[in-house]
């Protein structure tokens, strides 16, 4: 396990007791493992949001890349409303 440093952080007197409440309530064995709780979570987050970015520039430089002609405005509005109508016909299959 790596070394832990002890560290202090300022909050709200609202998160303080409700970091207490669950201690007291046996949600968390102490308030130094509901940091780390969260912690983890906001590391979780982080991790997710990064990826979700990396996803979204390699779409975006794949339609960049895309060597096909640009679609006219009205062409782009047919093959959004095309698809608009094959999820209606899916959504009213699936529910008969």
């Amino acid at each position: 396990m790596q070394t832990a440093e002890k560290i202090s952080i300022t909050m709200t007197p609202e998160m303080l007791r409700s970091i207490r409440e669950s201690v007291d309530a046996g949600e968390y064995a102490s308030t130094s493992e509901v940091i780390r709780h969260a912690m983890r979570l906001w590391q979780r987050d982080r991790d997710e949001h990064a990826e979700t970015l990396a996803m979204m520039k390699r779409r975006i430089r794949k339609s960049l890349d895309d060597p096909r002609p640009d679609l006219t405005e009205e062409e782009a509005e047919a093959v959004i409303e095309a698809m608009f109508e094959r999820v209606d016909r899916e959504l009213d299959n699936a529910s008969s």
